[in-house]
């Protein structure tokens, strides 16, 4: 073809990249690699060795080793010797360490993104351009982390051995996400690939070397899933960081359960990408490209589910056809490309699976006319039209290039539409008002949120979801606090065992030569004060032993009516924080004026000294978080990109409390009062020791403007009200301050819906020092940050 028809026709020819350094660096390892362990390289304990394959041909690349118990505990150890030398480093050389890894992955730039796309099947520009430039991104970054690590968490240490699982979609970014802040916190980590593609992981070994990195520092053991099931049960592993599915991060929750590690998860999405009718609609097709045809779609945060003003949707349906018709699927390594290899022929059978189930329920399948490879593994952009909102493809996560297509009709419709999933990774709103933009973003449950753009990540920006996309963020200042907790708290003394409750009674009848009681505390559930749905009541005794009257046994039916109750007040989350500050002042105001009659009760329980301290400690407390009330806000990051992005610490939604048994007010209120003063509803089970403080605080609360249902107390035995908040669906996070029991118990019976779980672990706190016992620890576990990106310029 003549140059004159090229400019007619305007088709890229072949640019193809050349790949001879990757392959002179994998025959320099004679096409074989073992583990990173302690520095150097080691054999698997077992001999064992898989295959790793090129996406785009099928062929192998090398033979990777396969990781056994043995080569994790390796891993570990190394990690753990290495801790307290590179942990008492100054934080200075630590932030050296990660700016000259930085260095390195720049000047390595175009190896480490030839062997991204020849092991991953991604085009080499989107590796070139996006992937690698972002690894040093992380490096440089928390290199700065590093350096102000003393004067910024000045009372906060590292974790310690870090083990981290990380995803085939974006092998060596993955791998900086989660190193990077780590080793800037002073922790060692263990990072375990996957599968499909380790090979970048081993390349960044050798750049831990070229660093001078201390031995131990970081390991890297490859493997297949029982390699991270190994380093997730290993008992000397401190936190794991774990990216991937959520039916693996639910298995990785159970597993932890029992155990004092810390963990964070982020998982599966089904990203909404609404487009509503005043959209500039060239630029939203252009960012729809970039939304779910990325990486040939298998990406977390994919806007897979296009929800379209039906004013539009003929004519913007019209575009994309267009648009994809433009779309060029070929070798991964050809720079005029748009569209590469599917990871592997397992993914390629999932893909094409989900997509027959599709248009089995009713999808209109559409696929523009592109000619494959012959070799490899490759799957043309399809879009997929006439979707209800409760099919297969409109609900699970396909990781493939497939858009399913819907319509709305008002932006209340798109929101309901937009959050009807078990998911919350991300979102993408497109409007050129932007206060519909805005308005909208804000209602989207949703971790991250861009707004007329797409796909934009940054390490000063924190990312990660809501619901059952996972907890925890990575990136940014919410990211580091992922890899630090406060300096005193492993520390901290055990609690003793809760014993065994008694058997519940239903008669009221007094014992032999006391007098009647007749002080009963009911429930208090949507502002009320109801009866137990059991009709069984709780003693309640002094310190020696005499009975001070009876609390309501509540149960299953009383939670889900208290449940119930702290969604409907979810208007308490719209209040302004003004608004929620001054009725906080207000409960401290009514709590100072009944300050004698509830320490009189309170001293029957725990003495008079510590019933005084509690009350007036509580008056303190409460007026803490009304001050912060208005004060924990958010932050404005600056990419480096025309766009700003808004962090929004958002309320989790209806909370479950299990308060402590040790100090029934003080407890109670240093629980429930950061849950309230950032806007969550809370579903509270007050102490055991005390239950009867239910009554004054229920007469405290209605008393000082607390809407219906923004506080629910349920009284009665902890134990089986955990189990029944924990196993609740629309309970959307659990604290449980009690014993260990209950901290595993919380973690174990929550998996369904992977609702987040905070605990004490078991271990002791005092809530008499405003040092352990509130602010900003406790408010950053009641939030949850959602990153809005918004663009400016032009």
């Amino acid at each position: 073809m003549s140059i004159a028809e090229k400019f007619v026709t305007m088709e890229y020819g072949p640019a193809l990249e050349d790949p001879k350094e990757a392959q002179a660096w994998l025959e320099r390892h004679g096409h074989r690699f073992g583990h990173f362990i302690n520095g150097a390289w080691q054999a698997p304990a077992t001999s064992e060795y898989f295959d790793t394959q090129d996406p785009s041909s099928g062929e192998k690349l090398a033979s990777v080793a396969q990781g056994s118990s043995a080569d994790i505990d390796a891993a570990v150890r190394a990690a753990r010797a290495a801790f307290p030398k590179w942990r008492a480093l100054t934080p200075h050389v630590r932030a050296r360490y990660l700016y000259a890894l930085a260095r390195l992955v720049q000047k390595h730039s175009r190896l480490l993104a030839v062997l991204e796309t020849m092991d991953n099947g991604k085009p080499i520009r989107e590796s070139r351009d996006i992937d690698i430039p972002l690894v040093a991104r992380h490096f440089y970054y928390h290199a700065g982390w590093a350096q102000l690590l003393e004067q910024e968490f000045a009372e906060y240490e590292p974790c310690g051995v870090v083990g981290q699982i990380i995803p085939w979609n974006f092998p060596l970014l993955m791998a900086a996400w989660k190193i990077a802040p780590a080793l800037a916190t002073g922790n060692t980590v263990v990072l375990k690939p996957a599968e499909f593609t380790p090979l970048t992981a081993l390349a960044f070994a050798e750049l831990c070397q070229e660093a001078g990195l201390p031995a131990g520092v970081v390991n890297i053991v490859t493997g297949d899933g029982s390699t991270g099931e190994a380093l997730v049960k290993h008992p000397d592993v401190d936190k794991i960081a774990f990216t991937g599915s959520t039916e693996v991060g639910r298995a990785i929750r159970s597993a932890t359960a029992a155990t004092h590690k810390r963990l964070s998860l982020e998982l599966g999405g089904k990203s909404p990408f609404i487009i509503f009718d005043d959209a500039y609609l060239d630029s939203a097709v252009e960012g729809l490209v970039d939304g779910i045809w990325f990486n040939q779609g298998q990406v977390c945060c994919a806007g897979s589910r296009l929800l379209m003003q039906e004013s539009i949707a003929e004519a913007l349906m019209g575009k994309i056809r267009d648009r994809m018709s433009s779309l060029r699927v070929g070798l991964p390594l050809d720079k005029a490309i748009d569209i590469g290899a599917i990871v592997a022929r397992v993914q390629l059978d999932r893909i094409q699976r989900m997509v027959g189930q599709g248009i089995a329920e009713g999808a209109t399948c559409w696929q523009p006319q592109v000619s494959l490879p012959a070799r490899g593994f490759y799957y043309p952009p399809t879009l997929l039209s006439n979707v209800h909102p409760t099919s297969i493809v409109a609900q699970q996560e396909i990781f493939g290039p497939v858009l399913a297509a819907m319509t709305f009709r008002t932006p209340r419709e798109a929101v309901e539409v937009a959050n009807n999933t078990i998911y919350g990774l991300a979102a993408c709103v497109w409007s050129e008002n932007i206060n519909v933009a805005l308005h909208v973003a804000a209602q989207l449950k949703a971790g991250v949120v861009w707004v007329n753009c797409t796909n934009l990540f940054d390490a000063s920006c924190g990312f990660g979801g809501y619901r059952e996309s996972g907890y925890g963020r990575e990136g940014g200042r919410e990211g580091l606090l992922e890899y630090l907790q406060p300096s005193w708290f492993n520390n901290a003394a055990r609690l003793p065992a809760v014993p065994t409750p008694s058997v519940p009674r239903s008669d009221q009848e007094p014992e032999a030569g006391t007098p009647a009681i007749d002080r009963t505390v009911k429930l208090y559930i949507g502002g009320k004060q109801v009866r137990p749905d059991s009709g069984y009541s709780m003693e309640v005794r002094s310190a020696d032993g005499r009975l001070l009257g009876e609390a309501s046994l509540g149960n299953r039916k009383d939670i889900r009516n208290a449940v119930e109750a702290a969604h409907k007040a979810a208007a308490w989350a719209k209040a302004t924080a003004h608004n929620r500050a001054q009725v906080l002042y207000y409960c401290a105001e009514n709590l100072s004026q009944r300050r004698d009659e509830m320490i009189r009760g309170l001293t029957l329980v725990v003495g008079a000294k510590q019933a005084a301290a509690e009350l007036d400690l509580g008056i303190e407390r409460i007026f803490s978080y009304a001050a912060w009330a208005d004060k924990f806000d958010g932050a404005v990051h600056n990419p480096p990109f025309r766009n700003v992005a808004m962090a929004m610490n958002e309320p989790l939604g209806a909370m479950g409390i299990l308060c402590p048994a040790e100090a029934p007010l003080l407890g109670f209120l240093s629980l429930v009062l950061p849950a309230l003063a950032v806007g969550n509803t809370v579903i509270a089970v007050p102490s055991e020791t005390y239950p009867l403080i239910a009554a004054d605080l229920y007469q405290l609360f209605d008393t000082s403007d607390l809407p219906g249902g923004a506080v629910n107390i349920v009284t009665g035995y902890a134990s089986p009200l955990l189990k029944v908040l924990a196993e609740h669906d629309d309970v959307d996070a659990i604290w449980s301050f009690r014993d260990e029991a209950s901290a595993a118990a919380a973690k174990a019976l929550s998996v369904g819906n992977l609702k987040q779980v905070w605990t004490n672990e078991g271990r002791a706190i005092d809530w008499f020092n405003p040092k352990l016992a509130e602010g900003r620890w406790f408010l950053e576990h009641a939030t949850q940050v959602k990153n809005i990106w918004v663009p400016y310029g032009e």
